[in-house]
């Protein structure tokens, strides 16, 4: 009887011992499978994360902030542009002074609210308090005036408060122990008459802004011409323009060429503007 009762008692935990394995098993078998299930899927080979991800518009400073130029044995090499005092051009100066200086290179923007509710006086005031800021980009070296010596391209972008992006552009020598400015010349927005590259060829600065037909006249580029329009992002089109140092100035030379941005290579339209004028209703 004793026999029996400790055969039975056996039988019975191993059973006990069976089923609590089988139990943990399943159980671990479906944590398993639930952490499967809840993991995040693996991401597709060459895979790139949003932070990762290249822009889907183009760099339009590639060429302004490439290798070129950069550096210089002119003294103009060692010349700190990022603290340094700069003329503004015609139509940017500010009434009480047509100059703005870097720290750091930064010069912050000074912004004054209009209400609807000022007076038209307090209104011209709020106005006339706004200072615009400047931020420093970069500077290549280049020889614009032909004297075998390297003068420096300084760009900086204009801080507006708003979504623009408009930049200023000087050239400058090394005279008497100090920079002296060539020219400079603002630039336009993006793809309205941006600036995408400064050059020196054959004697000659060389101009690309982005947009048809659109070069520089004294300080300031051009304005668009009827019908050039396309987002800010994605330019179309960009002009080459070439302009000569004559002592005292940089005059514009010859035909300027409109080149499709997606074929930089293929035949350009000489001075577009002309052409597209001469066919308005009324010309001749």
């Amino acid at each position: 009887m004793k026999e029996i009762v400790g055969l039975i008692a056996i039988a019975v935990l191993l059973f006990t011992t069976s089923c609590g394995g089988s139990a943990d098993a399943t159980n671990s078998g479906t944590a398993a499978e639930a952490s499967r299930a809840d993991a995040p899927p693996e991401p597709p080979r060459n895979f790139q994360s949003p932070a990762t991800q290249a822009s889907p518009f183009p760099d339009l400073q590639a060429e302004m902030m490439d290798g070129r130029g950069k550096t210089t044995q002119s003294p103009l090499g060692q010349f700190d542009f990022r603290n340094f005092t700069f003329p503004l051009p015609r139509g940017w100066q500010h009434q009480d002074g047509d100059e703005i200086t870097l720290l750091n290179g930064t010069l912050k923007p000074k912004f004054k609210d209009i209400q609807e509710e000022m007076s038209p006086e307090e209104k011209a005031a709020a106005r006339a308090e706004r200072r615009i800021g400047m931020s420093y980009v970069t500077t290549k070296y280049i020889d614009a005036n032909s004297d075998g010596q390297d003068d420096a391209v300084v760009v900086l972008k204009v801080e507006t408060g708003g979504n623009a992006i408009p930049q200023l552009v000087y050239i400058y020598s090394w005279k008497d122990g100090k920079p002296e400015l060539l020219w400079n010349f603002r630039t336009g927005d993006r793809a309205d008459g941006g600036l995408k590259d400064v050059r020196a060829e054959g004697g000659e600065v060389v101009v690309e802004l982005y947009g048809q037909d659109r070069f520089l006249l004294g300080q300031a580029e051009t304005s668009k011409i009827t019908d050039d329009e396309e987002q800010l992002c994605c330019p179309t089109y960009f002009t080459r323009s070439f302009y000569k140092w004559n002592g005292r100035v940089f005059l514009i030379q010859r035909k300027r060429l409109t080149f499709e941005s997606a074929n930089p290579g293929g035949r350009p339209v000489e001075n577009m503007g002309d052409i597209m004028n001469a066919n308005k209703p009324g010309k001749r």
